[in-house]
């Protein structure tokens, strides 16, 4: 993996703790909306954290693969990633 790894994991850590206490304020029957607003903020830190590492992904692999005539597996691999993210 090309991208920050130490930025990658302290962020999975932190989505981690989010997901703990997510599921603390649903055994504890909290409000509904700030639960949601919880699970939001999760899928923020995890949408942010796989940009990140798409972009150091075409910034490293797909660049080098790039410098060559033959059909490029890197790049049809990140296009289907794209494909994933933007339906």
């Amino acid at each position: 993996m090309k991208a920050d790894k130490e930025k990658i994991i302290r962020s999975i850590k932190i989505a981690r703790g989010q997901l703990d206490g997510i599921l603390k304020m649903i055994e504890e029957d909290r409000y509904c909306v700030d639960i949601s607003n919880q699970l939001n903020a999760t899928q923020s830190l995890l949408k942010n954290v796989n940009r990140e590492i798409l972009h150091a992904h075409i910034r490293s692999c797909v660049r080098e693969g790039l410098h060559t005539d033959e059909p490029n597996p890197k790049v049809e691999e990140a296009l289907k990633l794209l494909e994933k993210l933007i339906p």
